[in-house]
């Protein structure tokens, strides 16, 4: 895309932040613009989505549901691999963004890859998956407890969750979280938020208590044009609680106590 084609992205990002009476249409007058040239300038960005991917070990006829999916460059990451799946379904609010995807699909040949315009914190496949993932999608629902509720209620029994996003930490973080300074926290909070995204201290511990965790990593990245700058961002997987623990907490719930955690 080269530097104009930056320029033009960055532009975007500074001096037409997303506008509109509802998420949808946010998001929709944010990416519109610049959706072709999306991809090239976030690839530089947005770390942390190939490792996530390989972490995930989606099996043979699986079912993958990527909410935010964007552009389906996602999809990419797993190569030949993706036909071995039964159904990928990619899921985002942004027409435009799922234009690209869709010549995407297209142009792969992807025949059990299907596209959704829909909101995250309601959309159900027609079969419950092994798999479903938020790429730098989590910052950007506002309801992401809805989002991330959604998922898990979508997941089967032992079926993974894959994310990897911005955040900051919290003050006092738990054991073993990493514990970002206040001028960091303060920065990137209004950083981003200017542009709608909402990097947040509760999406590792939320996570870690309604999934049972696989993977957690934290780390920082550079950031395109900011030489000095490294946002801090996470991958987490994990795991959808067994039948017998669900069965647990909704014992738990009939009697009126806390779930328990997972």
């Amino acid at each position: 895309m080269g530097v104009l084609g930056d320029l033009k992205i960055l532009y975007r990002m500074v001096f037409h932040p997303g506008r509109g009476a509802d998420h949808a249409q946010r998001l929709e007058s944010f990416y519109a613009a610049q959706a072709d040239h999306y991809d090239s300038f976030r690839k530089r960005l947005l770390k942390g989505r190939e490792e996530l991917w390989r972490s995930l070990g989606i099996p043979p006829g699986g079912v993958w549901v990527d909410l935010g999916a964007g552009t389906g460059a996602n999809a990419e990451h797993f190569g030949p691999g993706i036909e071995r799946l039964r159904k990928v379904h990619l899921v985002d609010l942004s027409p435009s963004l799922l234009e690209v995807a869709k010549r995407r699909i297209a142009e792969r040949g992807w025949k059990n890859v299907v596209t959704h315009v829909a909101d995250a914190t309601r959309f159900r496949p027609e079969e419950p998956a092994d798999v479903v993932t938020f790429s730098y999608s989590l910052t950007m629902i506002p309801d992401w407890f809805a989002a991330l509720e959604n998922a898990r209620a979508m997941l089967k029994p032992g079926g993974k969750i894959g994310v990897v996003d911005f955040y900051v930490s919290r003050k006092f973080p738990g054991e073993g979280l990493k514990r970002h300074g206040t001028c960091s926290r303060l920065f990137w909070t209004f950083w981003f938020n200017y542009d709608n995204v909402f990097p947040s201290p509760d999406h590792i511990p939320y996570l870690q208590r309604r999934f049972d965790t696989v993977l957690l990593e934290e780390h920082r990245a550079k950031v395109p044009y900011l030489p000095l700058a490294k946002a801090p961002y996470f991958i987490f997987v994990g795991r959808k609680p067994s039948e017998e623990q669900l069965r647990k907490e909704a014992v738990a719930a009939a009697a009126g106590g806390a779930p328990a955690s997972s």
